[in-house]
């Protein structure tokens, strides 16, 4: 193996910057889709639970490519009419926007189920005991029932984030410049491919071993009070 990469050393780093900021950013749509999501799902009125359920089951229905792909290309007319409409013709969607909209709709669809499972794992007595204090629904929620429902739903989410993680590879099909398509002109251009396919393994790897370890963390620091609380 070519260890200077052919030159292609800094693009590759630029692309793996890339990877983290789409991973990142899709992953703040996502938290804040499913934790919707499963409000909706959870809540006793039926049309919210009907739209929860809809959106959780026909987003995980449709692979992530295949989003990524009518996000980015289903958007061009809508896009050409809003420009024509504000006076700006060239507007488009850009391949980052649509690969964090695509990547955050999908994680928001399974983080729903995540979301979900851990409210109903909290028991109904800790909001009859809100209720018996004289707090408001909104004071329950955010003092009992989240606090806890994010101790529950971490280690979910932390696998839905590795999962995102891989799935920012699908952007480059629409000409985003992350770790893959870095790879994939890398491998054009040298024709190497097992050098540059194995590199690029090699940093989602890393990049995988650190969400990991920033997970671990994570789930340590939420567990704290609930660790003290069961000695």
């Amino acid at each position: 193996m070519n260890f200077d990469l052919y030159g292609f050393g800094p693009a590759l780093a630029a692309g793996a910057l890339m990877t983290v900021k789409l991973a990142l950013t899709a992953l703040c749509l996502g938290l804040v889709l499913g934790l919707a999501g499963a409000l909706a799902k959870t809540s006793p009125y039926k049309p919210l639970q009907w739209l929860g359920g809809t959106y959780s089951t026909i987003v995980r229905g449709i692979p992530e490519l295949l989003w990524v792909l009518l996000i980015y290309f289903g958007t061009v007319n809508l896009m050409r009419s809003l420009g024509e409409t504000f006076g700006i013709p060239d507007l488009s969607l850009s391949a980052f926007a649509a690969g964090v909209i695509a990547l955050g709709l999908c994680f928001g669809a399974y983080a729903t189920e995540v979301f979900r499972g851990a409210i109903l794992a909290i028991p109904k007595g800790h909001r009859e005991a809100g209720v018996a204090l004289g707090l408001s629904r909104y004071r329950i929620f955010t003092r009992l029932i989240m606090p806890q429902m994010w101790r529950i739903a971490l280690p979910g989410l932390g696998n839905l984030f590795m999962i995102l993680m891989k799935d920012t590879a699908l952007v480059s099909v629409i000409g985003l410049e992350e770790i893959m398509r870095h790879a994939q002109i890398g491998v054009t251009v040298t024709k190497q491919p097992f050098t540059f396919f194995m590199v690029a393994a090699f940093m989602y790897l890393g990049l995988t071993v650190l969400a990991m370890t920033g997970m671990y963390f994570l789930e340590k620091r939420a567990a704290r009070g609930f660790a003290r609380s069961t000695q």
